[in-house]
């Protein structure tokens, strides 16, 4: 019997995906549930497992967009015999095939016409690394591979190609759409997060052994984000055609850097979550990130964007806005810095905050406001976000 698979829904939205990588090889026996191919979305990357067990000949190439509901491949359950299951189990499973050009080694005889030797030697050209489509190696083969600044004689100069994932197109496009549609500017602060830095060292453990995730600075941001939204609703509003449509909630989309590039997980109802919460839900989404199998659901719907850039080590940025939203903040690395308390100069961990913000529905007192408060929540959580009561707001 032969079963046809096709391409799954991976949301209400999506209408095809391009096959990113195929994990198996025309002909392969494979089991039932062995993931055989990534497929890409303009949201999100996921696994296509196989229905049943058997031998399977695949009917796109990587690289192809294919429709939802169209088949992508058969499988041959005739072949589904325990004796192939056990030799399939043990068969490595191939990696991404790469298609070169054939190179000849320096060992063999390169074979070339008399000009393009000439201009191999003039411009310092290694025939060996050249490689060609045809039995000659020709003077277009040459140029191609002479740098456009001059000549480099380096044999182990090269270049690679590879196709943007539909994800990443769909990223360059709305970036682009940002900056033509909207009319973003960048206000700027800095915090000191010397608090923070005391409650974390004083109740770390005891919060990691209570709630199994550490107590991370994303928790304080949050919190300090969805109380300065309360007070600045501008910044938690998105354009929609000729109104303005504001939220009485704070979805909030935090950046994670994953094996596909940067993605924007929504933490919902962050007003309402706890730190130990914020934190425990942040650890679950960051891991379907970087596991691969985030949903296009947990990716779509935030009304506001916190970025970290700190973390790579960034010290200032201009955060580009998540459409359709109106607002992001970025956080930058932590530094000590000489800076003036009262009447005395004292080192203290600093950090560059930075709002950007859509001019077009936030008028720059909001946006300053905005910013402002959130620089009130962090450098004094116990009083602004905790309510004097630390234990109490840690849950310990």
């Amino acid at each position: 019997m032969v079963h046809e698979m096709k391409i799954p829904s991976p949301g209400e939205s999506i209408t095809e995906v391009e096959i990113s990588q195929w994990l198996v090889s025309d002909g392969d026996i494979v089991s039932k549930d062995q993931t055989i191919a990534e497929l890409d979305s303009d949201k999100a990357t996921l696994d296509l497992p196989a229905e049943t067990a058997g031998k399977i000949s695949l009917k796109a190439e990587e690289g192809d967009t294919i429709s939802v509901g169209e088949v992508v491949c058969v499988i041959d359950t005739s072949f589904a015999s325990e004796e192939n299951l056990d030799k399939a189990s043990k068969k490595e499973s191939p990696s991404n095939v790469v298609k070169k050009d054939i190179i000849k080694s320096s060992s063999e005889e390169v074979t070339a016409t008399p000009l393009a030797k000439k201009i191999a030697e003039e411009t310092g050209v290694n025939l060996n690394q050249i490689s060609t489509k045809g039995e000659k190696i020709t003077k277009e083969d040459v140029l191609k591979a002479v740098p456009a600044m001059g000549s480099v004689n380096d044999d182990n100069r090269g270049e690679t190609r590879e196709k943007l994932s539909v994800l990443r197109r769909k990223v360059s496009e709305r970036l682009v759409s940002v900056k033509n549609e909207t009319a973003m500017l960048t206000t700027f602060n800095e915090a000191d997060l010397s608090q923070i830095f005391d409650l974390r060292k004083k109740y770390k453990d005891i919060f990691s052994t209570k709630h199994g995730v550490s107590l991370g600075f994303m928790s304080f941001f949050t919190k300090a984000v969805t109380r300065a939204l309360q007070m600045y609703p501008d910044v938690n509003s998105m354009i929609d055609g000729d109104h303005k449509v504001s939220y009485n909630y704070s979805d909030i989309s935090i950046a994670v850097s994953g094996p596909k590039g940067l993605m924007t997980p929504v933490l919902r109802n962050a007003q309402n979550m706890s730190f130990a919460s914020i934190e425990q839900e942040i650890k679950r989404l960051a891991d379907l990130v970087r596991d691969k199998s985030i949903t296009v659901d947990d990716l779509t719907g935030g009304t506001f964007t916190i970025s970290n850039g700190g973390v790579f080590g960034s010290m200032l940025s201009t955060p580009i806005i998540n459409p359709p939203q109106s607002g992001i903040l970025g956080m930058h690395n932590i530094i000590n810095r000489p800076v003036a308390i009262g009447d005395n100069i004292e080192i203290r961990p600093m950090m560059y905050l930075a709002l950007s913000y859509d001019h077009r529905i936030i008028d720059g007192n909001q946006s300053v406001g905005f910013l402002i408060a959130v620089k009130e929540g962090v450098e004094d959580p116990v009083n602004v976000l905790m309510d004097g009561n630390v234990e109490k707001s840690l849950a310990i």
